[in-house]
């Protein structure tokens, strides 16, 4: 194969695992906080912004995966 194509495979590889899991965990970690609001109204603005940054945390790391496999490709 060419290498060409083999840097195009391996960069979506790395897009497609890289970004699954924090997509994942940020619907658990919504979920989560949801069930948390509801059950404890009072301390809903405490537990949005822990969410809202465990939210920022996640997309950092799909950034950086996308980083990652903007150097596979091009590099």
């Amino acid at each position: 194969m060419e290498i060409e194509i083999i840097k195009n495979i391996f960069a979506g590889i790395t897009i497609s695992l890289g970004v699954i899991f924090p997509v994942i965990s940020m619907g658990k970690i919504g979920a989560e906080a949801m069930k948390g609001m509801a059950r404890n109204p009072e301390g809903a603005s405490k537990i949005q912004t822990s969410m809202i940054l465990s939210f920022a945390f996640l997309e950092a790391i799909a950034i950086y995966v996308l980083l990652i496999a903007l150097v596979i490709k091009f590099g």
